[in-house]
């Protein structure tokens, strides 16, 4: 394998790894705003709450913008026909994440009953309805996009917004909406006490439970989709576009790459496993361990979809010839380099950063310290 293909597969590993980072951390911030009128029975409740994850959440946007930019950068072709032909998905999630900083920022800055209550029902509804779409659009992957291109490698994208809305697609949606959930009960049981954490206990094992089902019955459903292969194309790391491959479709041919290399196998085993060790984890009262296990058992299920669809980013419906892969998407052999450059400085960094604001701000919230700080959420 040359460079340019080596350069390719890396951006396709990073990418995976943003799109982790973003599961975890921005999951885990939406999942509190989601199950936040459940695990908060009064204003002072929800106000802890918020407070544990108050000084991290801005801070972990961070991993939305990376996700964006790394697709925009490393994959244009990716981004230009997913954020035109998805137009209404975006505007959808972008007013969505306009309403969620604005609820934290917003909600106790009045103390009427009515204004608090109106704010944490926006707060549900920017955590939640984000992450059913995020798994939706990995749930169309499996079944193909409706887009096509013309000679001029313009996209023209044939869908609707309601044929997103599948079976299987809302499935994912709600998988990932558990995950978040479930993220989220184990981030305030680490950082509350009493009866708010015991209900965010409750939330995490019910949560985790739906997960495990979810992805065992999404597994079994994927392999009897239609998957896509790649019979023919100009070579990794060679200069292409999506009109020179021949591209098939075959009943399960999703698992064709855990087939073909069996240790892929442990991957949504780190997904199950990772589920079972933060519900096992969240029962016993271990917070902590629960995050770490929940943050595997996105790991496994992000990597899953990654070693299915390889080396698909974006398959099409409507010509699966013209599907869009690590090969025929990426930007130049110049570019990536000095990508690849600057990720080697900046993620670290993030990462460190990161872990040094979550150690700085560790501990519990006290309720009586938030109630009479005006400045606390």
């Amino acid at each position: 394998m040359d460079i340019y293909a080596s350069l390719q597969v890396v951006w396709w590993l990073l990418l995976g790894i943003l799109l982790i980072g973003l599961a975890v951390m921005v999951g885990m911030d939406m999942g509190v705003g989601a199950i936040l009128r459940y695990i908060g029975r009064t204003d002072l409740e929800r106000r802890v709450a918020l407070n544990v994850i108050g000084p991290h959440w801005d801070g972990n946007q961070v991993w939305f913008i990376l996700g964006g930019g790394a697709i925009f950068a490393a994959f244009p072709l990716i981004y230009a026909t997913a954020f035109s032909g998805f137009y209404v998905v975006m505007l959808l999630l972008l007013w969505t994440m306009i309403i969620r900083p604005v609820g934290f920022e917003y909600r106790s800055k009045m103390p009427s009953a009515t204004w608090r209550s109106a704010w944490d029902w926006a707060l549900f509804v920017s955590g939640f309805v984000p992450m059913v779409v995020f798994g939706a659009a990995i749930g169309n992957l499996f079944q193909g996009v409706p887009f096509h291109f013309d000679w001029t490698l313009t996209s023209f994208y044939t869908g609707s917004f309601l044929a997103l809305l599948n079976p299987f697609a809302i499935l994912c949606g709600v998988l990932s909406a558990c995950m978040s959930a479930a993220m989220g009960g184990v981030t305030v049981m680490g950082g509350a006490h009493g009866a708010i954490a015991q209900r965010s206990r409750t939330v995490t094992r019910v949560a985790w439970t739906l997960a495990i089902v979810l992805f065992a019955v999404g597994g079994l459903w994927v392999s009897h989709l239609q998957g896509y292969v790649l019979a023919q194309f100009p070579g990794a790391g060679v200069a292409q576009t999506p009109l020179q491959q021949v591209v098939t479709r075959a009943d399960g041919a999703w698992l064709n790459n855990f087939h073909a290399h069996n240790i892929l196998w442990l991957v949504p085993a780190l997904g199950f496993v990772g589920m079972l060790g933060s519900l096992f984890s969240a029962s016993s009262n271990r917070p902590l361990l629960a995050w770490w296990m929940g943050a595997a058992a996105w790991i496994g299920v992000i990597g899953t979809v990654g070693c299915a669809l390889f080396p698909f980013l974006l398959p099409s419906v409507s010509d699966p010839q013209q599907s869009l892969t690590v090969w025929n998407s990426s930007s130049s052999r110049l570019t990536l380099g000095w990508m690849l450059g600057f990720a080697a400085v900046f993620v670290p960094l993030i990462l460190w950063y990161t872990s040094w604001a979550f150690y700085v701000m560790r501990g519990k919230v006290d309720p009586d310290q938030v109630a009479t700080d005006e400045h606390a959420y």
